[in-house]
């Protein structure tokens, strides 16, 4: 009886197994195949024996495999929400970089040595040292101020680093952008706004295939200001408890003007961070997503 045995060995700069399950979605996304691998040498040895041949074959095949890993960039990554994009990162094996005006966090927990800090701004940034070897970037950038400022933060410093991404050839744009709360038009005419749907507007059409934009409402969890811990969770995590029991009753008011402003569920920190490493990680991932397919898209990598 002859017998053949095989051992397999595997060997690349970074190799893991990252593949996470996409939940099924409704809404706004679209589903295309776009990979963006890189090569790996695979080792495969095997004998061959016959028990009526005293001697065996022993050969090595070397096979080129395309394998994808995965390396980010977070621009705004010491912030809220960058940080725990992050940490989550970090967690499921992603190589991580950020790009911030501040730089490092000055807190030292242990996922935060994992990390690629640099300093610098989005306007002034040397993209080539930021964007090299990344296969996706992730935008937090966002904040308040004058019309003026709302517009240049929310809108042109996106629009810039998704020209950069573009440009640069990055396959993958994450953007976190806002949930609308059923505002009136007037309303949404703010520079807050305005700004945000200008950024998501420019990705969709330089990355109308591979572009994800999530829309989360209050976003809570524990916030670190100049040393200090403020929970949020302590507000969101109950209302969002609340928001889901009472959510078959409150149904019928979400069509009334302004109804999310009470009725929209916050958003765990954790669970959009984790939203956006499943969308790191699968290449059917893309489109615009809304705060019950955040969620969604966080219990299909929480682990």
């Amino acid at each position: 009886m002859a017998s053949l045995s095989c051992i397999t060995s595997i060997s690349a700069a970074s190799l893991q197994s990252r593949r996470a399950l996409f939940a099924s979605f409704r809404g706004n996304q679209h589903f295309l195949r776009f990979s963006h691998p890189r090569s790996c040498r695979v080792d495969v040895k095997c004998s061959y024996a016959d028990r009526s041949i005293e001697s065996s074959n022993v050969g090595t095949i070397d096979v080129v495999a395309d394998v994808k890993t995965e390396r980010i960039v977070v621009l705004g990554g010491s912030g809220f929400v960058g940080s725990a994009i992050c940490k989550a990162a970090v967690s499921k094996g992603i190589e991580v970089i950020s790009l911030s005006r501040s730089g490092r966090p000055s807190y030292s927990d242990s996922w935060v040595d994992q990390v690629t800090w640099l300093t610098g701004d989005v306007f002034y940034a040397n993209w080539d040292e930021v964007l090299a070897g990344a296969t996706a970037v992730v935008s937090t950038l966002g904040g308040f101020g004058s019309e003026e400022q709302m517009q240049r933060i929310n809108g042109e410093a996106n629009v810039v680093a998704v020209n950069a991404a573009k440009d640069f050839g990055i396959p993958k744009f994450i953007l976190i952008s806002v949930h609308d709360y059923n505002l009136p038009s007037f309303l949404l005419s703010t520079g807050y706004f305005t700004g945000k749907r200008k950024a998501e507007s420019e990705l969709l059409s330089k990355y109308p295939t591979s572009g994800v934009v999530f829309r989360p409402g209050f976003i809570y969890g524990k916030r670190k200001v100049d040393g200090f811990e403020i929970p949020l969770d302590l507000i969101g995590e109950p209302i969002e408890k609340f928001l889901n029991a009472v959510e078959n009753f409150t149904k019928p008011l979400n069509s009334l003007p302004a109804s999310d402003l009470l009725l929209a569920p916050p958003v765990s920190v954790d669970d959009l961070a984790f939203a956006v490493v499943n969308a790191v990680v699968d290449d059917d991932f893309f489109g615009i997503f809304t705060i019950e397919q955040i969620k969604e898209a966080a219990a299909a990598v929480k682990v």
